[in-house]
């Protein structure tokens, strides 16, 4: 075997080097694959070395979002060690990195899990180097203070932590740590520089697309156009005629032209001669799309939520008011097209992948480790998931298609194998977020406040997708709510805040070959467009201010009312607008925190220009606020280019748009002021990187109603 200088001294117990700290680990060994360290224990996060170097191992994906500082910067405080001290490296895909398994990034959970955990690391890690100093100079360890990456004895000399390594590698575990009051914090709630940046300014990050090994050809591979078809035949020799292709494969899922680069494989896959069996899909368009959603809310949809006598209400009452919204699929449009590099070799896969998805419970289909091992045939326990830079993500790299297509084309052919996508092959093969169609019904008191609410809506479903029907009764129960409906669909409708005594929310799910996944901020991105657009036509109607009316509303929900009052104050929400200008609001709770808006708009050419958004946000414990408010940052413009030009369209089964020609974005000339503010409170942290999302789309609606009186319940928005 080859082992590591590192895995030699956790093997042996020889002295000398350093500390590694809180895990339990074995050698793991197969085929042809070196040993490795799997830890059995959460704490597989800080090496101490005795050249004084901390490392953090962070076993979330950086794809922009900050987690690469956020996360070491938990460790360190519980360490006592400058942040200037600290570097981070990824960790492997492994079961310690994750709940049940579960090592993935997404829904804004990173420091969300990671706030306990990490803390109890570097204060179990400190506690063992202060009694490692203890034995060293033969005094009471609680005599002994710990600060600035050293031990300070009582009479003023100093141990170094990388002094201490070698000894502090002697001393058990403690099983109970006390963590700080956060009246004590020292870095969590500054703003510490980003640890990723340096790398990233000098290009010495390395991305997915830029991993592997040096002598990888690449691959393009062609894909059915229609959603749901598949391979009929394919004729191979005119791209084998192309000088640089190699070979020709044929995949689970299409056909892969393997070249010596980029350009020789693209031409070699443009002059495949390939004949398609298009399947039942490739009738399929937007207004079939929309003709089955309304149909399945007629027929009935589950109940998600309910409570008062919604029925009795309506019953009771006269001339209802009726709105119906929609929302189209939409791309993750990454930066990074997906790309995946892999070298199945003497019974071992090695990939190299830019993954939100390293390792997954065996229940589940699985991560990247569990996809690419099945896909190799050589199975996850010889399979190693190299983890990079991710040139973002967005929910689109927690799927493990591109991993699969790399793994199985790298066991077909000699030698390391990258898969490329174009941005055609990422834009018309994504797992959109679901298209959905919702109808409105509620009743207004003589107050004007709502008396009855129902909520129906119609859409695809993630979590069928994900957890099929196959998967035993106890499991779905985890994922499903009640009468089956899908909580990714539901969440923020189901759950509205607002008081309303007669609430019913019902949801339809409907079958169809077109691919969905998780969306940056999934079913929020949605709900969060028609219910604060909703209650803004109540509002209107009822004759009152849509802020007063939400105020009036939120008795109930502290926080909601924390972040709403915040945002109307920085707008100065009550004052004059200019002219030509209207102000828009909307608050939306998603991920654990709260995120009220006000977007600032005017016409131009005809056209929404959004001028200014104030955002307000509770998250709880802030850990780095300028990472915070450069997420809210993020979110608000991605969320405004969805508002304002998102939009996947099918017709004939297929995806219309394929690059940012006709998949526009929010441009750095059209993008508008932002100005955050970050509200405190003492609650546990939330998420921050899709919170800012959800809140956009309605507050710029909202504001065009206020403009021109006109009421927009489609999205993007489109005023011709």
């Amino acid at each position: 075997m080859s082992v590591s200088r590192r895995t030699f001294i956790k093997i042996t117990g020889v002295a000398g080097v350093g500390l590694t700290l809180g895990v339990t680990y074995k050698v793991v060994s197969g085929p042809g694959q070196p040993a490795t360290d799997a830890a059995f224990a959460p704490n597989a996060f800080l090496r101490i070395d005795t050249d004084g170097s901390i490392t953090v191992v962070v076993g979330k994906s950086e794809m922009g979002q900050g987690v690469s500082t956020a996360l070491p910067m938990l460790l360190a405080e519980e360490l006592e060690v400058p942040f200037e001290r600290v570097a981070f490296e990824f960790a492997p895909a492994h079961a310690a990195y994750g709940a049940l398994g579960m090592q993935v990034t997404g829904g804004s959970t990173s420091v969300v899990q990671s706030w306990v955990p990490l803390r109890e690391a570097g204060a179990a890690a400190r506690l063992m180097l202060r009694e490692a100093a203890a034995r060293e100079w033969g005094v009471p360890a609680s005599d002994i203070e710990m600060r600035d990456a050293k031990a300070h004895h009582p009479d003023g000399s100093t141990l170094d932590y990388g002094e201490l390594a070698t000894a502090a590698a002697d001393v058990d575990v403690p099983k109970n740590v006390a963590l700080k009051d956060p009246s004590e914090f020292r870095l969590i709630g500054t703003s510490q520089n980003r640890l990723d940046i340096p790398a990233k300014t000098t290009g010495e990050a390395v991305f997915g697309i830029d991993a592997g090994p040096s002598d990888a050809r690449v691959a393009l591979v062609a894909r059915c156009p229609v959603f749901g078809g598949t391979l009929r035949s394919f004729d191979p020799a005119p791209a084998l005629a192309v000088p640089g292709v190699d070979e020709v494969v044929e995949l689970s899922n299409g056909v892969a032209v393997v070249a010596n680069g980029y350009w020789p494989a693209k031409q070699g896959r443009d002059a495949l001669l390939i004949e398609w069996d298009e399947g039942a899909g490739s009738t399929l368009n937007d207004e079939e799309i929309t003709r089955r959603f309304k149909s399945a809310i007629q027929a009935g949809g589950g109940v998600a939520e309910q409570h008062g006598e919604t029925d009795a209400a309506f019953a009771a009452g006269s001339d209802p008011i009726r709105a119906t919204y929609s929302v189209p699929y939409l791309a993750h449009a990454t930066m990074e097209p997906m790309n995946c590099t892999a070298l199945v070799e003497d019974g071992r896969c090695t990939v190299w992948a830019p993954t939100q998805w390293q390792n997954g419970p065996s229940l589940i289909a699985g991560g990247a480790r569990q996809v690419a091992g099945e896909m190799s045939g050589v199975g996850a326990d010889n399979t190693v998931i190299h983890t990079t830079f991710l040139g973002g993500g967005f929910g689109r790299r927690a799927e493990t298609d591109y991993v699969a297509e790399a793994a199985e084309l790298a066991s077909m052919v000699e030698g390391a194998v990258k898969v490329m996508w174009s941005r055609e092959d990422d834009m018309q093969h994504d797992f959109y977020r679901p298209a959905s169609h919702h109808e409105f019904m509620a009743l207004l008191d003589d107050d004007g406040m709502p008396l009855a609410w129902r909520h129906d809506m119609a859409s695809q479903s993630i979590m069928e997708r994900l957890m099929p029907g196959w998967l035993p009764d106890f499991v779905r129960n985890l994922t499903v709510t009640r009468d089956g409906v899908d909580p990714t669909a539901v969440e923020g409708a189901s759950n509205q805040p607002y008081h309303v005594p007669n609430f019913r929310m019902a949801a339809a799910t409907v079958d169809l070959p077109i691919p969905v996944g998780f969306w940056r901020s999934v079913g929020h991105t949605h709900t969060g467009f028609v219910v604060e657009s909703f209650i803004d036509e109540l509002a209107h109607i009822a004759g009152k201010d849509p802020y007063q009316y939400r105020r009036d509303l939120l008795g109930e929900h502290p926080r909601h009312l924390a972040v709403l009052d915040a945002v109307a104050t920085a707008a100065s929400w009550d004052s004059p607008v200019p002219e030509g200008r209207a102000r828009g609001i909307a608050v939306v709770e998603s991920f654990g925190s709260y995120v009220a808006e006000v977007a600032e708009i005017s016409l131009e050419d005809g056209r929404p220009r959004v001028h200014k958004v104030w955002c307000a946000v509770d998250c709880g414990v802030i850990v780095n606020p300028a990472i915070v408010q450069a997420q809210m940052e993020s979110g608000i413009i991605y969320g405004l280019t969805a508002a304002l030009y998102g939009r996947i369209s099918i017709e004939g089964g297929r995806a219309v748009q394929s690059n940012f020609n006709d998949y526009e974005m929010v441009r750095m000339g059209e993008a508008p002021e932002i100005e955050v503010l970050l509200v405190p409170s003492g609650d546990e942290p939330g998420g921050v990187g899709e919170p800012g999302v959800p809140p956009i789309a309605p507050a710029v609606t909202n504001a065009l109603f206020a403009l021109i009186g006109r009421r927009v319940r489609e999205l993007p928005v489109q005023l011709a």
